[in-house]
């Protein structure tokens, strides 16, 4: 075994990590679920999540019928425009990485939601011309967005609980990936063009954006999730960040 190994290992042990507080399980079912919907922080993270999945798939969804009324010398980006985004969005997980390692979470958030709002107003302002940029361009931007939201709504709650606020934010993000697309669909239909739908995505994305701006601004779940931290996980009150 390599010096490097062995001073791993040894690091390794020396190494003092949080202790998991043992809670009482409780049974999860649909009536506690249910009960759980009506908790002001659950509906709040799984609005977010509703928010960020409309917005999201409206890039997938209607992208490609945007991008086929592309004419110009980037008629191969508009070709591969949804293959971009996902590379884009895959990118945007280690970026995103870096920035959490040296900012607050929730300024990340800001910052990202409000260039996400950015590339979609200007993918409207500009048409498909911005558009075949713009909008791979915001996938850097939103592979953040969920795990976090995902993390730290579930993160308001004690361990007992998990289970039933995860099921009230996957079914506000089942409702962003079903209805965000439908209403896009049917207001495109309405006027004729898919840049409409794209303008009510653009609105989904500044409520994004809304939200989590006062979320940075106001942290209103700093000392719930710090208590947590401590009470669930041993981790002191003032090395905890929220």
């Amino acid at each position: 075994m390599a010096v490097r190994d062995r001073r791993l290992i040894a690091t390794a042990l020396l190494v003092r990590y949080p202790q998991t507080m043992k809670t009482a399980d409780e049974p999860v079912d649909l009536r506690r679920t249910l009960r759980m919907a009506c908790n002001p922080y659950a509906l709040v993270f799984g609005l977010g999540a509703f928010l960020y999945v409309a917005t999201e798939s409206a890039v997938y969804v209607f992208g490609p019928i945007y991008f086929g009324e592309y004419r110009g010398p980037l008629i191969l980006l508009a070709t591969y425009g949804v293959t971009a985004f996902f590379i884009l969005r895959a990118a945007g997980r280690f970026v995103g990485a870096w920035m959490m390692g040296r900012l607050e979470w929730s300024r990340v958030m800001a910052i990202f939601s409000l260039a996400i709002l950015l590339c979609f107003t200007g993918s409207v302002l500009m048409g498909v011309q911005g558009a075949v940029i713009l909008l791979p361009l915001s996938g850097l931007f939103m592979s953040v967005i969920y795990p976090t939201l995902n993390s730290k709504g579930i993160s308001c709650f004690q361990k007992s609980e998990h289970g039933a606020v995860a099921g009230v934010i996957l079914f506000f993000t089942c409702s962003g990936a079903a209805l965000g697309p439908l209403s896009m669909g049917v207001l495109a239909d309405r006027f004729g063009h898919p840049k409409y739908g794209f303008t009510l995505a653009t609105g989904f994305a500044a409520l994004l954006f809304i939200g989590l701006l006062y979320n940075w601004l106001r942290q209103p779940t700093r000392t719930l999730l710090a208590s947590l931290d401590e009470r669930e996980y041993g981790v002191p009150l003032a090395s905890g960040r929220a």
